[in-house]
């Protein structure tokens, strides 16, 4: 990275000097078709502030965590699943997902859905569902439908 303390846009998303990263490591938790960018990642602002960008018809893992974070999407549309409750999502819309509570993300089948994303730059890792969560969480049958895990 420069000393620079802008960061242009480029096309398709992109900022210049930002490396364009994989989601997570291939075949560490059940997710498709998802690109991440750490714009800023500064240990004096304690926090991290990413671009994730889901393919069309792709998603993100199923999953909870100690720690909150706050999306807003910037292109396309989608949904997501927070705690058991399914709500869709647009150009602006503001997402915060609590400490502990299951969330998954989803691109609609004709766009993608690309959206910062602000954590705590320390942080927990995300733990997965369990055979027992699944259970729970499929009681309902909106969330049900909705989870690809």
């Amino acid at each position: 990275m420069s000393d620079s303390p802008v960061r242009r846009s480029l096309p398709g998303q992109r900022w210049a000097g930002i490396d364009l990263l994989d989601y997570k490591p291939s075949g560490s938790a059940p997710f498709k078709a998802i690109t991440r960018q750490v714009l800023v990642g500064d240990e004096t602002l304690a926090a991290e502030l990413r671009y994730f960008e889901i393919a069309a018809g792709g998603h993100s893992t199923l999953e909870r965590h100690a720690h909150a974070h706050a999306v807003l999407v910037l292109i396309g549309r989608g949904a997501c699943l927070v705690g058991q409750g399914v709500h869709s999502l647009g150009p602006h819309d503001l997402l915060r997902v609590p400490p502990w509570t299951w969330h998954q993300l989803r691109a609609d089948p004709d766009a993608p859905l690309g959206f910062l994303c602000l954590v705590n730059r320390e942080r927990d890792r995300p733990v997965l569902p369990t055979a027992h969560d699944l259970e729970g969480l499929r009681a309902d049958p909106v969330a049900a439908a909705f989870m690809r895990v």
